[in-house]
């Protein structure tokens, strides 16, 4: 095997972005060259980023926490000055962490290539797995920021270590969405037909850390996440054809193109011991410090009003002098500073549930789910017009949803929160007839629409945050409102993430293609609504 540089550390911009004079910090010396093989980096690319998929603290406290966590109101705050400018710290890291996974991916298809011709046929597998994890990892980030550096970025090893060749420039969004889906349409079809040998199969399923190395679940995946990004594009002109053709090619054709459809199906990275270096020990202090856990009020209410069975797995009422009390109460956004910090000194507030989500150390790395993939069947029966499909995904989602989360508490190894009763059918039955919740009530096309994204808002919650703030900021449901910041610019939530620092130091003349639009107050190419 061909020996190659294996970049295992965070660099400042890993795509080149580096200074010659630290060149030598962030890559090893040619003398201490590590061996690597297709199934080694697939696991380690897959690894290079797990602490952004599994709940960790930089991601949940130092990212999250003050972004899209607040921006969709999935959490409650005491409003302050300056709280819709996304932190330096915030933005740097995830950029850093998404170049360093991508930089992996590049290394990956540098082994992959460089290996003989047999092989390669033996371990397409690989590298077909690789780039539809590597494509999901991307849609995070290009609905982050829009057009990023890609086709020519994490290219180190290829040029030979020319950090000055190495600069990329940058992709345009919507290009690389089209690249996207168009390879994932690709593997789609190859999964359909690929045969591998017993020995490299018993391999995979050793070495692939999300779908433990089922076939089966890869083709799920795959069209699942085909759906999401192609709904995520649908409002746009040029690509509202192909999302209605493809979308209804999909759903039309399940043996062909097989979707997930229960949650024994999610994709997931799940944590299997406490005795290896996956685990989610960290989201307890990733979420809770710094109250990064209270309820936002509009979420709690409507769990509360309609007695939606997920609220006591969800949630957990006031903790007031080491007791829990029947109150659920959450953070107004509208209201007074001083009253918003009343209630969280008097411990009146309530809060996420710890023992369901960040006290539980077998909480799974979420990136795709059955409960997801019925809304998107939901909002796009309703656009074409099957009313009565339309009806059967949004309750079908909702209970998924339900069934999805007692899932999670029951797994859990923690009984800090409340005792719980199981969620019954009569109760999830009873929750859709309420008139918030009854897609019978609702009489117009946007009143359904509204219904799925609030359900879509809710299942999502701080679990999927950063596609929650995409589908909040592209369908506008459910509609929220924020208190006006007056002290600066940016007064409300912001359409995207500014570039990192290193961009413009080290990576200036392709930033230069990209800056007059590098503001918090532009719209990605598919934000329309």
């Amino acid at each position: 095997m061909k020996k190659l540089i294996i970049i295992l550390i965070s660099v400042v911009m890993v795509v080149a972005s580096c200074s010659k004079d630290r060149f030598e910090e962030f890559y090893p010396d040619p003398s201490k060259i590590a061996n690597s093989t297709i199934e080694k980096q697939f696991t380690g690319m897959i690894n290079s980023n797990v602490m952004w998929v599994v709940p960790d603290y930089w991601n949940y406290f130092v990212v999250l926490r003050i972004t899209s966590n607040r921006w969709t109101q999935s959490v409650g705050w005491v409003n302050s000055g300056a709280q819709y400018i996304p932190g330096s710290a915030a933005i740097n890291d995830r950029w850093n962490a998404y170049y360093n996974f991508l930089t992996q991916y590049r290394v990956l298809q540098e082994i992959y290539e460089n290996a003989p011709e047999r092989e390669q046929i033996d371990k397409r597998i690989y590298m077909i797995a690789a780039k539809i994890y590597f494509y999901h990892q991307t849609q995070w980030s290009v609905d982050l920021h829009g057009d990023i550096p890609w086709s020519e970025a994490g290219m180190m090893v290829a040029t030979g270590g020319d950090y000055v060749q190495s600069r990329p420039g940058y992709d345009n969004a919507e290009d690389i969405y089209t690249q996207m889906l168009d390879d994932l349409k690709a593997f789609a079809t190859e999964l359909n037909n690929i045969s591998v040998i017993p020995g490299i199969l018993t391999g995979f399923r050793t070495q692939d850390i999300i779908n433990n190395g089922d076939i089966e679940l890869w083709r799920r995946y795959c069209n699942s996440l085909r759906l999401r990004m192609l709904t995520r594009v649908s409002g746009v002109p040029a690509f509202q054809q192909r999302a209605s053709s493809e979308i209804a090619e999909i759903l039309q054709n399940p043996a062909t193109y097989p979707v997930i459809q229960e949650n024994s199906q999610n994709v997931q990275i799940d944590i299997f011991s406490q005795d290896t270096p996956i685990h989610s020990r960290n989201f307890r202090t990733g979420l809770e410090d710094w109250n990064g856990n209270l309820a936002g009020k509009v979420m709690l209410d409507h769990l509360v009003t309609n007695e939606d069975p997920r609220l006591r797995v969800l949630f957990q009422p006031a903790l007031v002098d080491g007791n829990f009390i029947d109150e659920w109460v959450g953070i107004d956004p509208l209201a007074l500073e001083t009253a918003q910090t009343a209630l969280i000194e008097t411990g009146t507030v309530s809060r996420y549930n710890w023992s369901t989500l960040s006290r539980n150390q077998y909480f799974p790395g979420v990136l795709l789910n059955a409960a997801e993939v019925d809304f998107i069947k939901a909002e796009y029966y309703l656009r074409a017009g099957n009313d009565a499909m339309a009806k059967a995904s949004y309750e079908s989602g909702i209970a998924k949803s339900t069934e999805f989360y007692y899932g999670l508490r029951a797994i859990s190894n923690n009984n800090d929160s409340p005792e719980y009763e199981p969620f019954t059918i009569e109760e999830i039955n009873n929750y859709l007839a309420q008139e918030h919740v009854s897609w019978d009530a609702a009489s117009t096309t946007a009143e359904k629409l509204n219904l799925i994204g609030t359900q879509k808002w809710i299942h999502f919650n701080v679990v999927q945050s950063y596609d929650n703030w995409a589908e909040v900021r592209r369908l506008k449901y459910p509609q929220l409102n924020f208190w006006v910041d007056t002290s600066e610019d940016q007064s409300l939530p912001p359409y995207r993430w500014i570039y990192a620092d290193s961009e413009r130091i080290y990576n200036a003349d392709n930033y230069a293609s990209v800056q007059a639009n590098d503001r918090l107050d532009v719209k990605l190419f598919w934000d329309v609504n």
